[in-house]
């Protein structure tokens, strides 16, 4: 098998620059951390990490925004149905943005209700207060972004998404480090740069949008040219008065979204548990799982490439195109695995001094870094295979597969918290993971393309 034939090549040309763009999004709640690192005690760390996991909870409910566009978009690509491709993005901004005005509209009770849920610290609730009243205003921004980045990975561009990931990034460094270290804004520039970041990319992604619709791509003459205005206003037309096709938007999406429901209460009861055993773990914890968003993010580079070409070989019919991709997705991310593993052994107590000068939190953290090491092998099969569940629009299988990592999760956690503390926390949630991955194997099996 040749190193670089077709297959990896293609696979390679849509993950290499969606891995460079999930690298960098991560950094968007990275820079926050290593500034309040710097300007306080675990008390700012564990402010922001409540703060980001509020986000988090309602963000990921709306993940469908991406994934579902990302999958539909690349079957429609693949059947060269051009109409079909604008009208979901259509569909996706109409809820996305609608969404994120309805999140802003009641952000009073939204705040009041998850100070509560995410059991925060009472040292933490004036800043974990102060931080969401400026973050909401965001959410319009990155709902609507989910769903532009998942259309533009469905039409088999990864990087429109790597470009606005990188501007995202460099006006939230720039904003943040201006507010924080020059107007000596504290908490409060830490959330103007991160809703400075989130509005800079979405106007950025949408007029990108806009030109490749206006223009001829190649492979895909997408409303061309002089009829632009009118076929764009015959399409929101179409969209509001087909009922058939939003029928099908939410069918598609209701079991990502239970799925994702699934996603949240683990993350969510990560964090809480974390909070109830005192601001010190909690902000242990908080940097011990930037090793797993690292590795989450550039893992999901290689999903976003398998939601785009199993989704395109779907729509064509092509089954043996699909079964290849797979198995070479397979490849590459056993290679990730083994290549992140090796890294956070030697380099992981480092990382974290990169984001603390807290020595206590440092100290604090040792005794559990061998937990994060697993997370690579733990959790790969799982990313992969979500990416490949969505291109197919197979998403029963991702709803069953995380439903039975979170029976694993909460079973093994409640079993023996009370014998090992923390480190049963780590020990459910990397269970939770290869459960994951396992479930998802065995749902594979059904399309034969795993064989």
């Amino acid at each position: 098998m040749p190193l670089m034939d077709k297959w990896n090549r293609e696979i390679l040309r849509l993950a290499v620059p969606s891995v460079i763009s999930n690298v960098t999004v991560p950094l968007l709640g990275l820079v926050d951390l290593a500034v309040v690192g710097h300007i306080g005690n675990e008390t700012y760390i564990s402010a922001i990490a409540v703060g980001s996991m509020i986000f988090n909870v309602m963000y990921w409910l709306l993940g469908f925004l991406r994934m579902g566009t990302s999958g539909m978009t690349s079957q429609a690509f693949g059947r060269h149905d051009r109409k079909e491709c604008l009208d979901i993005l259509a569909r996706t901004l109409l809820i996305g943005i609608g969404t994120g005005l309805f999140f802003v509209t009641i952000q009073r009770g939204l705040e009041w209700g998850m100070l509560r849920l995410m059991n925060t610290p009472e040292t933490s609730w004036g800043l974990v207060g102060t931080y969401f009243r400026i973050v909401i205003w965001g959410a319009p921004a990155m709902l609507g972004l989910y769903g532009l980045t998942g259309w533009f990975i469905g039409m088999q561009d990864t990087r429109m998404p790597m470009m606005v990931a990188i501007l995202q990034n460099v006006v939230n460094i720039l904003a943040s480090l201006f507010f924080v270290f020059v107007l000596d804004w504290k908490i409060s520039g830490v959330a103007a740069g991160t809703v400075l970041a989130q509005w800079a990319g979405f106007i950025v992604s949408l007029s990108a949008a806009c030109r490749r619709i206006r223009r001829p791509v190649r492979g895909f003459d997408l409303l061309a040219g002089r009829l632009f205005r009118a076929q764009l206003h015959a399409t929101w037309r179409h969209v509001q008065k087909r009922k058939d096709a939003w029928g099908e938007f939410f069918r598609v999406n209701k079991d990502i979204f239970l799925r994702t429901v699934c996603l949240v209460a683990v993350n969510f009861f990560f964090t809480s548990a974390g909070g109830k055993q005192g601001a010190m773990l909690l902000a242990v914890n908080t940097l011990l799982m930037t090793l797993f968003t690292l590795f989450s993010y550039l893992m999901d580079g290689f999903a976003y490439a398998g939601e785009a070409l199993s989704g395109k070989y779907y729509g064509a019919a092509d089954g043996e195109g699909l079964r290849i991709i797979v198995r070479r997705l397979f490849a590459f991310g056993g290679l990730m695995a083994v290549l992140f593993t090796a890294v956070y052994a030697v380099g992981g107590e480092g990382f974290l001094r990169l984001l603390t000068d807290d020595t206590a939190v440092i100290a604090s953290a040792r005794p559990y870094l061998f937990w994060a090491y697993l997370i690579p092998a733990a959790g790969m099969s799982a990313f992969v295979l979500d990416g490949v569940f969505i291109g197919l629009t197979a998403t029963k299988g991702m709803l069953f597969s995380t439903a039975v990592a979170m029976a694993t999760f909460f079973t093994v956690y409640f079993l023996f918290w009370r014998q090992l503390g923390n480190d049963a926390l780590w020990i459910a949630f990397l269970l939770f993971l290869a459960a994951r991955g396992a479930a998802s194997f065995l749902w594979m099996h059904r399309y034969s393309i795993i064989t």
